[in-house]
């Protein structure tokens, strides 16, 4: 059973999991480096541990003991329970769902192994924004796509606010960072993918005539909120698609194109 220690000084060192998680950069760099990664939030802890992460010790408000008990009961290692105030001081901001906990990091499967076993898959080049991976991933997730490649510049899904945004879709959707880039795109290509490339150019084909919902092996290519997919991602693709715009408007937000793009990929597929 878990060991359940209440902590009353900001600095105790068994805190160190949860110091500064408002620091992006901080954390960018510490959490990769000591295989962790921090789950918020009673759902998505919980998710977490369902999808076999395990834990490192949970941060907890008093008033969250009781609602995670059957999870406290199932631990070996140490609950500390703080005040708000106190957790404020140790985190950077007001921890308002009042329940944290620190997860061990696990592996992450290589690309190719993840290839020989989908038909649907999304790839991302420098998408940085913790918002745009969280909301990519729960599409990603709802909408039946079966595994994320990542350039080596994307940001972390399991960076917090990723994985607050996803609703611990990102514990669902398998993914692997590609080595290099472009270069490892010709790994998707030589799996049997239609590596499609989703763009704004007018001169792209829509997705309805591009029609991947009846193609064998799809992997949709999005890129970074603004400058979009680079020259040599383009280059690297089978075709470029868009999705059609009407009343003035450009593009979407990345996260809401994914949706759409997704979608259009799965919609009418049979899922496995």
């Amino acid at each position: 059973m878990a060991e359940i220690v209440t902590v009353e000084d900001p600095e105790d060192p068994r805190l160190h999991d949860y110091t500064d998680l408002t620091d992006v950069e901080l954390r960018r760099r510490r959490e990769p480096a000591e295989g962790l990664f921090i789950a918020e939030g009673e759902k998505v802890i919980r998710r977490a541990g369902e999808a076999g992460y395990a834990m490192r010790s949970m941060l907890l408000s008093a008033k969250w003991v009781e609602p995670m008990r059957d999870v406290i009961d199932a631990l070996t290692v140490p609950v500390y329970v703080v005040d708000p105030e106190l957790a404020e001081r140790v985190t950077g901001y007001h921890v308002h769902r009042g329940a944290l906990a620190s997860m061990r990091r696990k592996p992450l499967p290589a690309a190719a192994d993840l290839l020989r076993g989908a038909r649907r898959v999304v790839v991302m080049e420098a998408v940085n924004d913790h918002t745009n991976i969280g909301a990519i991933f729960r599409s990603a997730a709802a909408l039946g796509m079966d595994a994320v490649l990542l350039s080596p510049d994307c940001a972390d899904p399991l960076y917090r606010r990723s994985v607050k945004v996803s609703m611990g879709a990102v514990f669902s959707v398998p993914y692997a960072r590609l080595e290099r880039w472009p270069g490892s795109l010709a790994a998707v290509t030589e799996a049997g993918f239609d590596l499609l490339a989703l763009t704004p150019d007018a001169g792209a084909r829509s997705l309805d005539e591009a029609a991947p919902h009846r193609r064998d092996r799809v992997a949709l290519m999005l890129g970074a909120e603004g400058d979009g997919l680079s020259r040599r991602a383009l280059a690297a693709a089978d075709e470029p698609v868009r999705i059609p715009m009407s009343h003035g408007v450009d593009s979407l937000n990345v996260g809401a194109a994914a949706a759409v793009a997704f979608y259009a990929v799965t919609a009418g597929r049979p899922r496995d």
